[in-house]
């Protein structure tokens, strides 16, 4: 699986951010300005490709007669070829969505629980990538898939998510990836941007936690709130590396969503 590279960089001045909807960017500036190489962590969009995290077979195994479960860290399919992890489920009233990044949705319509298409989940209702990199997978309603709130942890159980939250500099959290599995550490950067191929993406956090290619998607928690999905990362798992978040709670308000 190949990766693609991109720009980083954190804003290093006191000018109000461009899109109302992101209040939390007019605080924590960092004093200086830093660019460096990015390996992005896309080489697993397509639907071929080495299996690697347990998650993606996409859900939990069919048993006969039992629904399938799509959760946070759970991998969709979709009709364009890709592949994508859901990193958070939540709801406005009756209606479910998953949370998935808005690069790996790009010109996918229908989403399926499985690799073969035969497990229908939902449709693409929102995306915004560049300047956000984020998508919703409005769910269907159906008696055979249902849609947990929690977060799996692979072969560790589930992290049960009731909340969201802005993170902040030195605050605790883990992420699940798709190759990686559960890591944890720190956040160690607010409001950093991300020059993709495709354009700036801002708002971003950062932690000291590695990731692998694979683990685009995946979710990051501190304990039961959620914080943001993998998009991006620097450096690897065996030398160190940093990686870099979409957070979730602009992302909620701008669709009118809750977690459960």
């Amino acid at each position: 699986m190949t990766g693609k590279t991109g720009r980083e960089h954190e804003s290093d001045h006191a000018s109000a951010p461009h899109r109302t909807e992101r209040p939390f960017r007019r605080a924590f500036r960092t004093a200086a300005s830093v660019v460096a190489a990015l390996t992005l962590l896309l080489g697993w969009f397509t639907a071929a490709g080495s299996a690697a995290y347990a998650q993606d077979s996409g859900a939990s195994a069919t048993t006969a007669g039992k629904a399938v479960e799509v959760r946070g860290g759970s991998v969709i399919y979709s009709n364009a070829g890709t592949r994508c992890t859901v990193g958070f489920n939540a709801r406005s009233g009756a209606t479910y969505y998953g949370l998935v990044s808005g690069r790996c949705a790009q010109g996918a319509t229908n989403w399926y629980a499985d690799a073969t298409l035969s497990v229908f989940v939902g449709t693409t209702a929102g995306s915004s990538f560049p300047v956000n990199d984020y998508a919703l997978i409005r769910y269907t309603t159906s008696t055979a898939v249902t849609f947990p709130g929690e977060v799996t942890l692979g072969g560790s159980g589930v992290q049960d998510i009731t909340g969201a939250a802005n993170p902040s500099i030195g605050q605790s959290l883990c992420h699940v990836g798709r190759t990686t599995g559960v890591r944890c550490g720190t956040v160690n950067g607010v409001n950093v941007t991300v020059n993709y191929p495709e354009g700036v993406v801002s708002g971003l956090f950062r932690s000291n936690i590695c990731s692998e290619p694979g683990d685009v998607g995946g979710p990051a928690f501190s304990g039961g709130t959620a914080l943001g999905i993998i998009v991006a990362s620097s450096g690897n798992c065996s030398s160190g590396g940093t990686t870099f978040y979409q957070p979730v709670v602009e992302w909620l308000a701008v669709y009118g969503l809750s977690l459960y």
